[in-house]
């Protein structure tokens, strides 16, 4: 077994002060023994609207938030994954994940393949797609984490790739944007990716004005392990590989199935 903490805050347009806020809360998580710290889906950069500031805040992988991100798991000695804004070609950014394991090394990435163009949003207009590879794991303690964003929490073969791909917790970063239902469909969604594939699901989500909170850890059988309300703050729960046994053992759905996944 192990411990994920999920840590919840509104990060906004100063990296420096959001860069800030990670070093305190990832202090909190280690200080009650989380071994692996979730951050929200941008956690470098966010302003409201997805314009021409996320461009001109972007950073390649060897710049000052990555590094900070990995100086910052090796002292404290967690594994930390968040989103930042990846410099492309100077007209578009990569939503990219970044996991920064204990040792200071990048354990995984992933680069956000569903873009959030819906609810009114056009992500597409500054982002670019992740392509079609094959999914980055990486293991804290024994326990295989798997990495999506945000969105990609509505389309369920992108949940199941990561079961495939041997992960037992789903590390989900998110920027859910407010509105009618929002929170319900995050909520619903959250634990059906958590039953449907029998796995856990550690979902951490922007605080408001730019995201609907409400972060949580669920667990295979979709009860939620700990969850947060609106507010800034660190929500500590356990994962267990022997969980996830039992469960499959009960509800051996992914064994039964009669369909994989193919890309489109």
């Amino acid at each position: 077994m192990t411990f994920v903490a999920l840590a919840q805050f509104a990060p906004g347009a100063d990296k420096a002060a959001n860069l800030a806020q990670i070093t305190k809360l990832a202090g909190d998580a280690a200080g009650r023994g989380a071994r692996v710290v979730v951050l929200p889906e941008y956690a470098m950069f966010t302003v409201p609207a997805m314009d021409h500031r996320f461009v001109e805040s972007a950073e390649d992988l060897d710049g000052e938030f990555v590094t900070g991100l990995r100086s910052l798991a090796r002292d404290r000695g967690v594994a930390i994954v968040g989103g930042m804004n990846e410099r492309l070609d100077g007209t578009r950014i990569s939503n990219t994940l970044v996991a920064a394991a204990p040792d200071g090394t990048v354990a995984a990435l992933y680069r956000k393949i569903h873009l959030y163009d819906a609810f009114g949003f056009r992500e597409s207009d500054v982002v670019r797609a992740g392509e079609l590879t094959e999914p980055e794991t990486f293991e804290v303690d024994g326990v295989r984490f798997g990495l999506q964003t945000c969105y990609d929490l509505r389309f369920p073969e992108m949940t199941r790739r990561l079961a495939d791909a041997g992960a037992q917790v789903v590390l989900l970063p998110a920027e859910w944007v407010p509105g009618p239902l929002k929170e319900y469909h995050w909520s619903t969604l959250v634990r059906a990716r958590a039953i449907e594939n029998t796995l856990y699901v550690a979902a951490a989500g922007q605080a408001a004005p730019t995201g609907s909170g409400t972060s949580m850890l669920v667990d295979p059988m979709g009860v939620v392990v700990t969850s947060l309300g609106e507010q800034t703050g660190v929500a500590v729960g356990e994962v267990s590989a022997e969980r996830i046994t039992q469960v499959r053992a009960k509800n051996p759905a992914l064994r039964l199935r009669r369909f994989t996944v193919v890309p489109r």
